[in-house]
C-alpha cells in the first residue's frame, strides 16, 4: 500500500471509531467531536478507560498495535460495566464489533473509578504476560534480534551454531513492512510450521536514523532478497512471494558499499582497482588441491592444526581436495612432510546457466573472477543500453517499482523510452569469507537497503553439533564480540559475577527487609 492509500485507510478507521463510540465518550463526560479526531480520540480513550496517556503510542506501533488494540477493547467494555468473561471474549472475537454493539444497545454506565486491579491470579498473569509480550515485541523489532547462524558462509569469524545478538539500532531501525503478523517469530509459526503472517496490508517502507553507516567488510544481516522459498533448508520446493521484511534472514561480509567499483581477481576483491584490505578476524578460505606423498593426514592433526573436520575429498590415490582453508592452515599444511604441492583451486571458465554468477547468462565471469561491476547508489544515474540492462533490470523494476519492458534494444520505464537511469536507494554487495562454499552477491546481486536488517555484535551462545553433552558448547565464544581486531575475548565471566551479584545483593536485601519487619 502507498501512503495516500494508507492515509484513506486510517481515516476510514477513524469514520468506524466515530460510529462505534461517539455515545460511549458522551457517557464518560466527553463531548461526540473528540470521538472523532485523530490520535486525539485515542488520548481521550486512554483518560476514559483509565489507562496511561503513553498507551497511544503503542496503537500506532505495527505488531505491538495488533496486541494493544484487543486490550484497549476489553478495557472499553470494562468501563461501561462489561465485565463478564463473555463480553471479553466478544470484544476480541468481533474485532471491536462488539464495542459498537454495546454504544449502541446496551445501558452505558460509565464507572469512572473503576480498580485496576486484576480480579484474580489468573488475570493478573495475563496482564503480565500481555505487558511483556509488548516489551519484547518492541525489543525484538526496534532494538535487539536473537540470530541463528546456519550456514558455514562466514566460518571462522562466525561459526555454524553461533547464536548472535543483532543490532537494530546501528544502522537505524526499520518499520515493519508487514502489518498483520505473529510478534517475535519470523515467516514461520514454530511446531505448526504455518505461515505467521498476511500479505495484506504493506506498510511503506521507513527506517529511522542510525548511529553509523554500513562501511565495508561490516558483517551485515539482510533479507535474502530473491528469497521465493517457503521455508529456509525446505526442501519440498514450494514457492511463495514474501513481503520484503519476511525474506529469509541472510549474514555476510559486505564488501562493497554505494558507488564502488568491484572486480575479484583469482579470488580477491578490488574497489575501484584496489585490493580489499579484510579486518585481522576477517579468514577467507579457499578450495584446494593438494598432492601427497601417497599418505593421508592424521585426523588429529586435521582437527587440531588446522581445525577441519569435514570438506576433504579424495581425487586419487594422492591428491586430496580441501573445501576451505585459510592462510594460516596452508602455511602448516605445507609444512606437513607428506605434502608434495599445494595449489589454490581458481576457476577460470565462464559460470553461466540458471546456477550461474550474476547477471545469468550475461557475462563469461566466474565466482573468482568477476567483474568491474558498478554498486548502485541513491541519487546516482546509470546509462541504460543492451549491455547494462541486465546488471540492473531487477532494481528498477522490483526494488524500484517501476514498469520495465526490454524490447529489442527498445528500453522504456513507465511508458517512456530511457537510456538512462537514477536509483533511488543505495544498493550493497555481500559476500561471505568461505570464498567456494557461499551462496553470496556474485550469485544472486545487489542488496537493497531497504532489505538491510541490522548488525551483528557479539555471541550469546555458541553449539558445537559434533559435540556432546556440555561439550556441545563452545564456552570460549560465549558473549565475544563480532567486531574488533584481535582474538575474541569472551565477557562470559563478568556475565556470571554480575549474575551472583545481583542474586547476592537481592538475598541480602530481603533478609534486611525480613528482620526490619
Amino acid at each position: 500500500m502507498t501512503l495516500a492509500q494508507w492515509f484513506v485507510f486510517f481515516l476510514f478507521v477513524q469514520v468506524l471509531h466515530f460510529i462505534g463510540t461517539w455515545r460511549m465518550y458522551e457517557a464518560a463526560n466527553r463531548k461526540r467531536w473528540e470521538a472523532a479526531v485523530p490520535v486525539y480520540n485515542a488520548i481521550v480513550l486512554m483518560k476514559i478507560i483509565n489507562r496511561p496517556t503513553w498507551w497511544t503510542i503503542l496503537l500506532f506501533v505495527p505488531i505491538v498495535n495488533l496486541i494493544m488494540f484487543p486490550v484497549v477493547w476489553v478495557e472499553t467494555l470494562r468501563s461501561f460495566g462489561k465485565n463478564s468473561t463473555t463480553d471479553t471474549i466478544l470484544g476480541i472475537a468481533t474485532l471491536g464489533l462488539y464495542v459498537a454493539y454495546v454504544n449502541y444497545k446496551q445501558p452505558l454506565n460509565y464507572v469512572s473509578n473503576r480498580s485496576l486491579i486484576p480480579a484474580n491470579r489468573g488475570a493478573d498473569t495475563i496482564s503480565s504476560l500481555l505487558f511483556a509480550i509488548v516489551v519484547a515485541t518492541l525489543v525484538h523489532t526496534y532494538v535487539m534480534q536473537p540470530f541463528q547462524i546456519p550456514t558455514s558462509s562466514l566460518e571462522k569469524t562466525l561459526l555454524v551454531g553461533d547464536f548472535l545478538f543483532v543490532s537494530k539500532f546501528h544502522y537505524g531501525a526499520r518499520t515493519p513492512m508487514t502489518a498483520v503478523a505473529l510478534p517475535m517469530v519470523h515467516d514461520t509459526i514454530p511446531v505448526l510450521h504455518k505461515k505467521s503472517y498476511s500479505n495484506w496490508p504493506q506498510l511503506p517502507y521507513f527506517r529511522f536514523p542510525g548511529i553509523q553507516k554500513i562501511e565495508r567488510n561490516d558483517i551485515v544481516v539482510f533479507n535474502w532478497p530473491v528469497d521465493t522459498v517457503y521455508k529456509f533448508f525446505d526442501t519440498s520446493n514450494r514457492k511463495v512471494d514474501k513481503p520484503i521484511d519476511k525474506k529469509s534472514n541472510y549474514v555476510k561480509r559486505c564488501v562493497g558499499i554505494p558507488g564502488d567499483n568491484l572486480s575479484i581477481k583469482d579470488g580477491v576483491v578490488y574497489i575501484d582497482g584496489k585490493k580489499l584490505i579484510l579486518p585481522e578476524r576477517a579468514k577467507p578460505q579457499y578450495s584446494y588441491t593438494v598432492t601427497t606423498t601417497g599418505g593421508f593426514y592424521d585426523q588429529t592433526y586435521l582437527v587440531n592444526e588446522l581445525h577441519i573436520t569435514d570438506g576433504i575429498r579424495q581425487d586419487a590415490q594422492n591428491i586430496f581436495t580441501f573445501a576451505a582453508l585459510t592462510d594460516e592452515s596452508v602455511a602448516r599444511l605445507k609444512n606437513n612432510p607428506i605434502t608434495v604441492s599445494i595449489v589454490r583451486n581458481v576457476g577460470h571458465e565462464p559460470e553461466t546457466g540458471p546456477h550461474g554468477v550474476f547477471p545469468q547468462d550475461a557475462t563469461n565471469w566466474n565466482r573468482d573472477n568477476y567483474g568491474p561491476i558498478y554498486i548502485p547508489q541513491e541519487g546516482k544515474t546509470v546509462a541504460l543500453n543492451a549491455k547494462t540492462i541486465p546488471f540492473y533490470k531487477r532494481l528498477i523494476s522490483e526494488y524500484e517499482g517501476n514498469d520495465l519492458k526490454v524490447t529489442g534494444n527498445e528500453i522504456r520505464i513507465n511508458g517512456q523510452i530511457a537510456n538512462s537511469y537514477t536509483f533511488k536507494q543505495d544498493y550493497y554487495w555481500m559476500m561471505g569469507d568461505n570464498r567456494h562454499n557461499s551462496e553470496d552477491s556474485r550469485y544472486w546481486g545487489f542488496v537493497p537497503a531497504n532489505h538491510i536488517v541490522g548488525k551483528p555484535v557479539f555471541i550469546w551462545m555458541s553449539m558445537d553439533a559434533n559435540g556432546k553433552g556440555l561439550g556441545k558448547i563452545r564456552w570460549d565464544r560465549l558473549f565475544t564480540t563480532v567486531g574488533g581486531e584481535g582474538e575474541p575475548y569472551s565477557y562470559f565471566k563478568f556475565f556470571l559475577i554480575a549474575i551472583a551479584a545481583y542474586f547476592g545483593i537481592t538475598f541480602f536485601l530481603n533478609k534486611r527487609k525480613e528482620q526490619q519487619s
